[in-house]
């Protein structure tokens, strides 16, 4: 089995320098960011097909690392995506019926995610409640691991290179990597 490619999944107006997606990225030689031709006014179809074709591109299993919007946006992967899809770490999802720009997205799909997940929240993040983001780990069948005061888990809250993150992402991408020895 190929060894996994590494892709980065953005929420809502991209991860800027500081974000711990685009430290990370720098990081893992060969890492892919999703790029969408619109950050500022989102549309789930324009954002699905964008990370779905990327997904698609490869023969190779991915692992994705998944912030905000695009959390949601992983979620929504159609079954030929998600079956190339051997883990996501998916980190401060969004809640877009409480954005009206973001409101395209919803509803938000409740089925069992056919990959292992790791959902991570924060009890005071500002865009989706933590009781939210637990529902919404329930119903994709992901790891639940919720962070004390952590905000939405980005550089505005003080979330740089964010190790805690990064050894989940490794738990996802190692797993495969002691399958095949």
């Amino acid at each position: 089995m190929k060894q996994p490619r590494i892709v980065i999944v953005p929420g809502w107006r991209d991860s800027g320098a500081g974000h711990w997606q685009t430290l990370w990225q720098e990081r893992m030689p060969g890492a892919q960011r999703v790029v969408q031709d619109d950050w500022v006014s989102p549309t789930r179809a324009a954002w699905v097909g964008a990370l779905t074709k990327l997904v698609l591109e490869g023969d190779e299993p991915v692992v994705i690392a998944a912030h905000s919007l695009g959390c949601i946006a992983v979620a929504h992967l159609p079954p030929e995506a998600a079956a190339k899809v051997q883990g996501a770490l998916l980190v401060a999802p969004a809640d877009p019926e409480r954005r009206a720009v973001l409101y395209d997205f919803a509803p938000v799909p409740y089925a069992t995610l056919p990959y292992r997940s790791i959902v991570v929240a924060s009890s005071n993040d500002p865009f989706c409640p933590v009781r939210l983001a637990g529902a919404y780990a329930r119903a994709w069948g992901s790891e639940f691991v919720r962070m004390q005061n952590a905000g939405h888990i980005n550089s505005d809250s003080g979330h740089g290179p964010w190790a805690l993150g990064l050894a989940l992402f490794q738990s996802l991408y190692s797993e495969e990597l002691l399958a095949i020895s």
